[in-house]
């Protein structure tokens, strides 16, 4: 498969990195696999997450292709750079064609990038998910991979102004170790499994990370049960209910 574009993307955002003085902390990059299909399954906090995952993934020197809603490829901007990385658009009225060329993906040898919470958690914990994730890595026979971001949602997040030119914000990337999920097992006990992995992921990430809020009015950015002000997971899934 082609790169041509997907190099040149990470160098532009390793400089951004850089010239933003960004804190970049990667545990558990080793747990991804140098070669051969892998599913990595991401918690979403941010429309960056994708960025960060990759980065997660690049000590392995792979490159995640994610699984995106068909609107980002829409756009006359992002959509040419998400399928010259062959990221893998899902159009949620018709998803069979998006998982079969997830499968494809990882058929080939490549790792594909979920976020099976399927939408931003504007709580900043992990709701329930969906067992895309487990599906695709039992059907294919490659590991399924548990990753935390934490720090992201503090540049641009659902329902908040974006915030992309803040200098010295920590961002924390754990990677956990492999599940290998066969094709016997039941999806909803291993999505249930892996949902329990991510929470124990995030809740590391929260409790390491080493900025806290400014004041009340900074304090957004941290979950209830943290004392911050992000909304409980229960009032949103009422919202969503409505």
């Amino acid at each position: 498969m082609s790169d041509r574009i997907y190099p040149p993307v990470i160098a532009l955002a390793k400089a951004s990195f850089r010239l933003l003085s960004m804190r970049i902390t990667v545990e558990g990059a080793e747990h991804v696999p140098t070669s051969g299909g892998a599913v990595l399954a991401s918690n979403h906090i941010s429309y960056l997450d994708f960025i960060f995952a990759g980065f997660g993934a690049w000590p392995s020197r792979r490159l995640v292709r994610f699984m995106a809603k068909k609107e980002i490829f829409d756009n006359r901007y992002a959509g040419p750079l998400m399928r010259g990385m062959h990221h893998i658009p899902v159009d949620r009225d018709a998803g069979l064609s998006s998982y079969k060329a997830a499968l494809a993906a990882l058929k080939s040898g490549e790792v594909v990038g979920v976020f099976p919470e399927a939408t931003i958690d504007q709580s900043f914990t992990v709701k329930d998910i969906k067992s895309g994730a487990a599906r695709l890595a039992a059907t294919t026979g490659v590991p399924l991979i548990p990753m935390a971001l934490w720090g992201t949602q503090r540049f641009w997040t659902k329902g908040r102004p974006r915030h992309l030119l803040q200098r010295n914000i920590p961002v924390t990337i754990l990677v956990g170790e492999p599940m290998h999920p066969g094709r016997r097992d039941k999806q909803d006990e291993v999505a249930a499994e892996l949902r329990l992995r991510m929470k124990a992921l995030l809740d590391r990430a929260q409790e390491q990370y080493p900025d806290k809020p400014r004041g009340p009015e900074d304090s957004w950015w941290l979950p209830a049960h943290l004392g911050g002000s992000a909304p409980e997971p229960q009032s949103i899934e009422e919202a969503e209910d409505d």
